[in-house]
């Protein structure tokens, strides 16, 4: 049985990257957000409902806000 998580394919490497560049992304427009508070967001809805706590905004503003630093890149479990 071949171990395929030992090699990283190019596609999976921009994967990392991407993600990696989305989360610098966020941890620059947010800065309340730790590194570990970012690397744990579960996904968009999950970013909005943080920076509108964190931030005290309504969750409108900070759905706007979020779109707005995303670009429709995705974040979490699904990125």
């Amino acid at each position: 049985m071949e171990n395929s998580t030992a090699t990283k394919t190019p596609e999976t490497q921009d994967n990392a990257e991407n993600k990696q560049v989305v989360l610098n992304d966020i941890r620059a427009k947010w800065d309340k957000f730790s590194e570990q508070d970012v690397s744990a967001l579960k996904g968009k809805d999950d970013l909005v409902s943080q920076v509108s706590a964190k931030y005290d905004i309504k969750p409108d503003q900070a759905q706007r806000d979020v779109d707005a630093v995303l670009k429709g890149r995705k974040i979490g479990a699904g990125a």
